[in-house]
């Protein structure tokens, strides 16, 4: 397996977007694709993150949540 096949496999399996058949994928579609996949995955994290954290910062005001040595 050549590096660019390891590279879009890998990329791929972190991407979340399972693996895939590289026949038939010339060199630059291949790299093209892994950098999709890693650049979606990473987009989906942090879109997740800003959409989750006022969910999160609610819930942790409902259960009066605080970290420790702050004064009221």
């Amino acid at each position: 397996m050549s590096w660019l096949d390891a590279f879009l496999n890998s990329a791929m399996l972190l991407g979340g977007m399972g693996p895939v058949k590289t026949e038939g994928l010339t060199d630059a579609g291949k790299l093209f694709a892994g950098l999709y996949a890693l650049y979606a995955g990473l987009l989906f994290i942090a879109v997740m993150g800003i959409v989750l954290t006022p969910v999160v910062h609610r819930i942790l005001h409902r259960f009066h949540w605080e970290t420790r040595g702050g004064s009221k």
